[in-house]
């Protein structure tokens, strides 16, 4: 955890921004998982739900990221709201150099998997791509949706990756796990979980099972509200069984004859091409009309572990062999 952040004397400029320095005990700066700098504030999306800031140090190109993202938060926000049938809580958010890098490649990190514990996240800068940006949020806020749910767990881990694929139109395709599950003989993570958000092969299996899922009418914003309710010890075959209502012994048989049948074999996260359709069913699900309506009567997120704090496994969403 970072020490509590300190408040510099609030300087307007043409934005009317501040900036808040590390310090200073009467700042409402979060306390980030990792970083330490400085904090400038760049404002507060219409909704009141997102509230972004950015390494100043990263200068003009770090600030556009932050400003582009503080944009976008409230179509990521009510995309999250519709994949996961829910409202979600309060977020604050960081853009720097995560992992010292600046094209998105340092991932995205929080601390749990709920909108109480989780609900500071950090997001790798991409100078000249504000997508990556808005991807990598919609990776971690997809996980505080979760309410401690899937947290650390190969099936969760698919499920942000492809929350950030289908809101993001795929921004973050380089960090692609699903050729290297092929690559490396197509281990069974369909019938069991791997009880690791690190694993290549077991996150690969799960991006190409949802893409596959998918395919066959099965968007996200069905798929993930069972995810959550099957919960750590779910597997991918019992989402299968249970959306398709036949049997969970049939998911990996059903699966690996329609990865042999692939013309192409698997080349990318979505070796089926279903993310124009999930895409669209979310974006016709978030009209400013529709999302009013369907936000006034929304249950608010009250998972039932929702205080527990995840066990201290890895949530940094990293591209495949990239270390922390």
């Amino acid at each position: 955890m970072s020490p509590q952040k300190k408040s510099s004397t609030p300087k307007k400029s043409a934005a009317s921004k501040k900036s808040v320095i590390a310090g200073d005990s009467a700042s409402s700066t979060p306390a980030w998982p990792s970083y330490t700098g400085t904090s400038q504030l760049m404002g507060t999306s219409p909704s009141g739900r997102v509230t972004v800031y950015v390494d100043p140090t990263l200068g003009q190109p770090g600030l556009q990221n932050a400003q582009d993202l503080l944009s976008d938060a409230d179509r990521v926000v009510s995309a999250n709201d519709a994949i996961f049938s829910t409202t979600g809580g309060a977020v604050s958010v960081i853009v720097f150099a995560l992992g010292n890098a600046t094209d998105g490649t340092g991932g995205a990190d929080h601390m749990a998997c709920n909108y109480s514990t989780g609900n500071a996240i950090e997001v790798d800068a991409s100078f000249g791509n504000s997508a990556r940006v808005s991807g990598l949020f919609e990776a971690e806020l997809s996980e505080c949706s979760m309410g401690g749910n899937l947290c650390g767990e190969s099936t969760g881990e698919a499920l942000s990756r492809w929350c950030a694929v289908v809101t993001s139109d795929n921004a973050l395709s380089d960090f692609a796990t699903a050729p290297q599950w092929v690559q490396d003989g197509t281990a069974d993570w369909v019938d069991k979980t791997e009880d690791t958000d690190q694993d290549a092969d077991s996150i690969g299996c799960g991006m190409a099972f949802l893409s596959w899922m998918m395919s066959k009418g099965y968007n996200i914003s069905r798929i993930a509200p069972v995810m959550v309710g099957l919960g750590d010890s779910g597997t991918l075959a019992q989402l299968y069984a249970q959306l398709t209502s036949d049997t969970a012994a049939n998911a990996w048989p059903n699966f690996q004859a329609a990865i042999q049948a692939l013309p192409n074999g698997v080349t990318s996260d979505d070796p089926f091409g279903a993310l124009a359709v999930s895409a669209a069913s979310v974006a016709s699900a978030t009209s400013p009309a529709q999302l009013s309506a369907e936000l006034r009567g929304a249950p608010k997120l009250k998972p039932a572990r929702e205080q527990r704090i995840c066990p201290p496994k890895s949530k940094r969403l990293l591209p495949p062999k990239k270390k922390k």
